[in-house]
């Protein structure tokens, strides 16, 4: 069973050699540690946030994220989809997330503010209502996900095949919803 760790705040420590209790973490804050390759299974994080934290290659299977902030954090290739989806919520700004995978994971509503997601899968994901705001989308794969009232306005890079995918309500602007037309294979001039 966890222990429970409440309003802590932890800083400038590499995980990789002073290891992380196993507990369960609520309103705790992380500035500018390195969970990069660790282990984070069976951990709970509860209103907790994420500052400059690099996550790379983080195991995060069966870990909880609930209400959780990661702001300007490196989270390359962090398979979220391994993670617990009991309660599952999370925002990310500023963040690096290239390579990750939200595969099949309903998490509507989420925000990625001015993220890199390049090369993410989104595949069979519930993203309704989720804001793509400032975010590099190039290479991501979406294929057979809820798009429903997101929102692409100031997102680049994306390619998204409509009829793949659910995007009613979704919205885009000019000039990048031409790319809604990638699948056709045809020029606009």
């Amino acid at each position: 069973m966890n222990t429970f760790i409440q309003d802590e705040q932890f800083e400038d420590i590499y995980f990789q050699e002073q290891r992380i209790a196993q507990a369960d973490y609520e309103n705790c804050v992380f500035i500018n540690c390195n969970f990069s390759g660790v282990s984070l299974g069976g951990l709970n994080f509860l209103e907790c946030e994420f500052e400059g934290c690099d996550f790379s290659s983080a195991k995060i299977s069966a870990a909880g994220f609930k209400e959780v902030v990661f702001r300007n954090c490196k989270l390359l290739g962090v398979g979220f989809d391994t993670c617990s989806s009991f309660l599952l919520s999370f925002q990310f700004k500023d963040c690096v997330l290239n390579y990750s995978s939200f595969y099949r994971l309903k998490i509507p509503n989420t925000l990625f503010l001015n993220c890199k997601l390049q090369e993410v899968d989104f595949t069979e994901a519930e993203l309704s209502g989720t804001s793509f705001s400032g975010s590099d989308l190039c290479a991501a794969i979406f294929q057979n996900t809820r798009l429903s009232n997101s929102d692409f306005r100031s997102a680049v890079n994306y390619s998204i095949n409509p009829q793949e995918n659910v995007l009613s309500g979704a919205r885009f602007s000019l000039p990048e919803v031409v790319r809604l037309l990638d699948a056709y294979k045809i020029r606009v001039e």
